[in-house]
């Protein structure tokens, strides 16, 4: 669409992890598994593999969806859903010994449920394996507006729902054209209406051309429909065909938002330039376990 701009100093990221990295990969190739990390060219890929942490990808390679800030293939054959999926993410997510596993996906509108069903599937098998005291965090497409897909979810208890927003209303005809930005709210309602006690979390993109007031609209937005933790990151353009970069964000604009994210109520609140949906994700779990405290 537009030349990239040349990125600032304090945009760059710090190469940790570097051999964990590596291992988690083989592992991962192994098992037949796909990371939002690695599709999406996640900056924090590395430091993440480094606490053997990563946010697993079910459901394909392959997205149903235009955006046009994604990095996330939207050119390879579609494929059914692999029944033996969920048994090899539980079996690698024992392997790893995580405390908290992150499942994400592809949008797969081809799907009648969104792919609800696999999500059930995976969230039964990673609690049949692993530790009991696993915490188990989803980050689903917007399922086409399903509640019936989101309450399959629901019911087989995740600990954290997470769907993210991505951008402001404004920008949802460039930036997210098949998506709805007041279904995404919808969603993320209606899970605190099936289960008033499940954490909800929501993130989104600056730099794509949003004001400040528009980010301020997005927090209250989310707020009214209950989320409980947000993420905001800056937006890098992967490619010269996606979405332009419109700014890069300072930190201490960062700061800002994340000061008025606390404020307005947001339990946790991750706000830099390289915070992704996943990042510090394990946070999540420290909160669960005060609340069982209480």
């Amino acid at each position: 669409m537009e030349r990239l701009i040349k990125k600032p100093k304090w945009l760059k990221s710090q190469k940790l992890g570097a051999k964990r990295a590596v291992e988690v990969e083989k592992l991962l190739k192994k098992y037949q598994l796909y990371t939002v990390c690695e599709e999406a060219k996640c900056p924090n890929r590395g430091e993440c593999f480094n606490r053997g942490t990563a946010t697993f990808m079910i459901l394909g390679e392959r997205c149903t969806r235009n955006c046009t800030f994604c990095a996330v293939d939207k050119t390879s054959k579609l494929l059914p859903p692999d029944p033996e999926e969920p048994e090899r993410l539980a079996e690698l997510s024992k392997k790893l010994n995580l405390k908290h596993v992150v499942v994400t996906t592809v949008t797969r509108d081809d799907l009648e449920d969104g792919g609800a069903f696999q999500f059930v599937k995976v969230i039964e098998k990673i609690r049949e394996k692993c530790n009991d005291d696993v915490t188990i965090e989803v980050l689903t497409s917007d399922l086409k507006g399903d509640k019936e897909a989101v309450k399959k979810i629901v019911d087989a208890k995740p600990d954290v729902y997470n769907h993210n927003i991505e951008t402001c209303k404004r920008l949802y005809p460039k930036v997210r054209p098949m998506a709805k930005y007041q279904r995404s709210l919808e969603l993320l309602r209606f899970v605190k209406q099936i289960d008033n006690e499940m954490l909800t979390k929501s993130g989104f993109m600056v730099g794509l051309g949003e004001t400040e007031e528009e980010v301020y609209q997005m927090l209250d937005d989310l707020r009214k429909n209950n989320v409980d933790i947000v993420t905001i990151g800056q937006y890098m353009q992967p490619s010269i065909k996606h979405y332009p970069v419109h700014e890069y964000v300072h930190p201490e604009v960062f700061e800002k938002y994340k000061e008025y994210a606390i404020n307005v109520g947001f339990k946790i609140v991750e706000s830099a330039p390289l915070v992704r949906s996943s990042y510090q994700a394990e946070k999540a779990r420290e909160l669960l376990k005060k609340r069982s405290v209480l």
